[in-house]
């Protein structure tokens, strides 16, 4: 994807790609015009490939507006004064709710991929905090062990300090009854 995060190549080939339809958008109509055919905004977006949403844009509508006014005045008053049969109308309907599942596929795919985007960008800022977290952890458990030597090691201290002090006592203990024992003899 974008391993820096630098949304400016994103935002440039969005805005090509936006171009890139609206340029599509008035190619079919010119054509269609030149057919003679319908211009609805419905057909144009169809007929282009794009969203109807596109079509009801700023700087397209225009256009598709401009072409319907041409046609009208030159579109015998008979053909404009027949109504949409119900089969043209639930085809209509029926364009309209693919090009709405399609839209929401689209968002779905998009929204996931940004997800994604965003995800690696916040494994990328946190990616150093992490290395850093394990040495951390190593470090503790390092720690903790050395802390578990000194305390055995501080037992087995304080068990031999108690023996020797009962050696001493008992030591002179014995000296003193040995030191009484000369004294009484002498």
């Amino acid at each position: 994807m974008n391993p820096r995060g630098n949304p400016a190549p994103l935002a440039e080939a969005r805005r090509r790609h936006s171009l890139d339809k609206r340029a599509r958008v008035l190619t079919v109509l010119a054509t269609l015009e030149k057919q003679g055919k319908p211009l609805t905004f419905a057909a144009v977006a169809r007929a282009a490939r794009v969203s109807t949403w596109l079509t009801y844009a700023s700087g397209v509508r225009e256009h598709i507006e401009a072409a319907q006014l041409r046609q009208a005045h030159s579109t015998p008053p008979s053909a404009m004064a027949s109504s949409p049969s119900p089969l043209s109308l639930r085809t209509e309907l029926e364009i309209a709710r693919q090009e709405i599942k399609e839209l929401r596929d689209e968002r779905d795919r998009l929204q996931a991929a940004l997800r994604h985007q965003l995800g690696q960008q916040l494994d990328a800022i946190h990616a150093p905090d992490t290395a850093s977290r394990a040495d951390l952890n190593a470090l503790n458990q390092d720690l903790t062990r050395r802390l578990e030597e000194a305390a055995s090691e501080n037992a087995t201290f304080r068990a031999r300090i108690t023996a020797l002090e009962e050696d001493l006592i008992a030591a002179r203990t014995s000296l003193r009854r040995m030191i009484r024992t000369e004294n009484t003899a002498r």
